[in-house]
This record gives C-alpha cells, sequence and structure tokens, in this order.
C-alpha cells in the first residue's frame, strides 16, 4: 500500500487513546494521538467512535489467524515534524488495512475544511494496537446512559418516554 496523502502523516503514533469528556448526555467523544512532537485531538460523534471500534473488530475477525499475529513494517515513520497541535472535529473517517504490514491506516478530514484529495491527518495501528483501541472505545461508548431495549435510545436518569410504548410507560434506568 502507498504512502497515505495527508496534510499531516503521523506515521505510527506512539499513543492512540479513545476518551469521552462530560456526564452521559451532555459527553464529547476524541481520539487523542501522540506521535513524536506532535498531538492531535480528533473529535468525532459517539455513533461514529462505536461504529469505528466495530469495523477494526470486523477486519480483525476477518483476517486468518496466522496473519493477525505477524507484524510488519508501518509503511510511513512516526512524526519527525516539529512541535505541532492538531485539533479538529472529523467530517469523514476512512479506514483500511494493509496486509504485506498487517497496519491499519485511518484518513481523517476535518469537517471544516474539506478536501476529497487530501485527509487532514493520517496515521497506522499495528493490528494489535488497533483491536486494543477498539476494545477501549467500546468501553468510553458503553460507559454512557443505558439504552431502552424497546427503541434503543438512551434512557436519561429521570426516565424515559418510549415512543415504542406510545410514550405512555415512562421506563427508567
Amino acid at each position: 500500500m502507498a504512502t497515505s496523502r495527508a496534510k499531516y502523516a503521523f506515521g505510527v503514533p506512539s499513543q492512540v487513546k479513545a476518551e469521552a469528556i462530560g456526564v452521559p448526555g451532555k459527553r464529547t467523544f476524541r481520539l487523542v494521538l501522540e506521535s513524536g512532537a506532535a498531538s492531535a485531538s480528533l473529535w468525532l460523534e459517539k455513533e461514529q467512535l462505536h461504529q469505528l471500534a466495530l469495523y477494526i473488530q470486523e477486519i480483525s475477525a476477518s483476517l486468518p489467524s496466522d496473519s493477525k499475529a505477524r507484524e510488519g513494517q508501518p509503511p510511513e515513520p512516526q512524526w519527525s515534524g516539529g512541535v505541532t497541535n492538531i485539533d479538529f472535529k472529523i467530517g469523514r473517517l476512512a479506514l483500511g488495512h494493509d496486509s504485506g504490514s498487517n497496519c491499519l491506516l485511518f484518513l481523517t478530514h476535518d469537517i471544516e475544511k474539506p478536501d476529497d484529495n487530501v485527509a487532514t491527518l493520517s496515521f497506522w495501528l499495528p493490528l494489535r494496537q488497533g483491536e486494543e483501541l477498539a476494545e477501549e472505545a467500546l468501553k468510553v461508548c458503553a460507559a454512557g446512559r443505558p439504552q431502552c431495549f424497546l427503541c434503543g435510545q438512551p434512557i436519561n436518569p429521570e426516565g424515559h418516554m418510549c415512543p415504542r410504548a406510545n410514550g405512555h410507560a415512562p421506563l427508567q434506568a
């Protein structure tokens, strides 16, 4: 796989984590990356983070077991530029798998500055590190409000007027 086309190419970050800030119902979500002297806060919606985690797990599950354990050389080196702090909301995120290096490629696009040809930031994760990120992201997403078993909407601490119950039966968490 060729190197990524991005304004900022982080290579393989030394740290990637998923986190939520705030109280359930009013949380914001982000991926925090550190690569060399650079860092990034990539803001996204809870559903985007959840789907990203599921897709990483789907890619991993589709690979033969012998290739999961194999680790290759990442296609790009770690960030070697100067101190850089990037902070943006993800408008579009693409994820791919390079079988030669057994790494996942993330291409993120800033919602404020869309460019179809060049991603705002790219980074690579070895498959094992991607699987760990997926597990962490699912835990972050699950730590919020519980979902209604009828309609799937979140249940607030004061209860929930479920549309599938015609709004007549308040459900408690």
